[in-house]
């Protein structure tokens, strides 16, 4: 068989004789070729550059650095319906971001409005980077940077304001070592926070044979008397929002025993000084320790739960953000589980009347975002549960309720 001649002949049939007529009919007009000739050329992408006029905003953003150490700004974590404002402050990608202002509102190709900005970046970049992709970077993994606060007063002063009325329980001391030892010596802002009932002096007098003050003589950065509150609990207050910066160290003495301290901390002075004062107020109870910053992070508020499902069967889920999303926004119907040998219990059952299994029936699911304390959660309608092939289907009907953060 000759292939080459065959196929020529097919070509050559007068079936595919066109007139020009009909050849107009595969025509593209000239609108829609326009469009497709927009679509195939790349999307402008926005670039950094050298910001020529830096030194304006240098100095503005050591003071906000120096404002989040102090207290008088903190990180804040915003929800995907916030906007962004100019003359704000951000955190995009570890990084500090001045949006300087935003341009002309246009309509974006989803039908959303958007503009090009301009950022200013601490390493002393800029761009003109989208609205929007600044805003999902920021929702995504990033911060908005509190306005500036007015400073409150130094409450740490009213430690050593007595009256004949007030009780002092204790003291509690921040120190520094003085230890030769390299782990110890070369790591910057190291602290040690304590307290004592006696003397601050009584209690480092023999530091130097203290595994409790790594086996060095130490230094009083400052101390401070507890007054009309139970000190320890003052105490291991601060230690517990310092808790992921504690370090980790082992000591071994003279005799050959090894110690491994507590209470030494990585960590700015100034944001110790910035927890006390917030436990002073009531006020640290909103606030955790960013480690990546060196700053206090502001806690959302989570609305609590209205909706009453004493009479429904619940079942509770943990699930990505981006499903969460797509949940919310009524694009995913159809929620999935892999029957597992430890999950399978919370989706089937052996009936012990005739020893079949069955689905577990639920009328809602309650969806967490993720397994952080402070999470965003759902209660969403279940109008049919499948399964398929170790496959557990729930379809999803109406949302009943959204928890959101506040």
């Amino acid at each position: 068989m000759n292939i080459d001649k065959e196929l020529e002949d097919l070509l050559n049939d007068p079936m595919f004789d066109l007139s020009e007529k009909e050849k107009s009919l595969f025509d593209i007009p000239a609108d829609m070729r326009r469009v497709q000739e927009r679509r195939a050329k790349p999307d402008y992408v926005a670039q950094r550059k050298l910001c020529e006029n830096f030194g304006e905003y240098q100095p503005l953003f050591k003071q906000v650095h120096k404002d989040l150490k102090i207290g008088r700004r903190s990180l804040v974590k915003i929800t995907k319906t916030e906007s962004l404002e100019p003359n704000h402050y951000y955190i995009e990608g570890g990084q500090l971001v001045l949006l300087e202002s935003i341009g002309d509102l246009f309509m974006a190709s989803k039908g959303s409005k958007d503009a090009r900005t301009r950022c200013v970046f601490e390493n002393g970049t800029e761009s003109d980077i989208l609205l929007q992709t600044l805003r999902r970077n920021v929702v995504g993994n990033g911060y908005a940077v509190t306005e500036l606060q007015e400073e409150t007063e130094k409450q740490i002063s009213a430690f050593n304001e007595l009256s004949d009325e007030d009780k002092v329980t204790g003291s509690i001391y921040i120190l520094s070592s003085l230890s030769e030892q390299p782990e110890i010596a070369n790591q910057s802002d190291l602290y040690k926070i304590g307290f004592t009932t006696n003397s601050v002096e009584e209690r480092i007098a023999d530091a130097t044979n203290d595994p409790t003050y790594l086996l060095a003589p130490v230094k009083v950065e400052t101390s401070y008397k507890i007054v009309n509150m139970i000190s320890q609990k003052f105490e291991a207050l601060i230690h517990q929002v310092l808790d992921s910066v504690q370090m980790q160290i082992s000591i071994i003495d003279k005799t050959g025993v090894t110690y491994h301290p507590r209470e030494w901390y990585v960590v700015p002075f100034e944001v110790i000084e910035t927890i006390i004062n917030k436990i002073l107020d009531g006020s640290i109870v909103n606030y955790i320790y960013n480690q990546q910053l060196q700053c206090l992070e502001k806690t959302k508020i989570i609305s609590k739960s209205v909706f009453d499902t004493s009479k429904l069967k619940v079942l509770t889920l943990i699930i990505k953000r981006i499903y969460f999303d797509e949940i919310m926004k009524g694009e995913k119907v159809v929620e999935y589980r892999k029957l597992k040998e430890t999950t399978k219990n919370k989706y089937i059952y052996i009936d012990d009347s005739d020893g079949k299994t069955y689905l577990r029936r639920y009328d809602v699911i309650h969806f967490y975002v993720g397994y952080h304390k402070d999470r965003e959660s759902a209660l969403v309608e279940v109008i049919d549960i499948k399964y398929n092939e170790g496959i557990v289907e729930f379809h999803l009907g109406k949302i009943l309720e959204h928890i959101a953060i506040n």
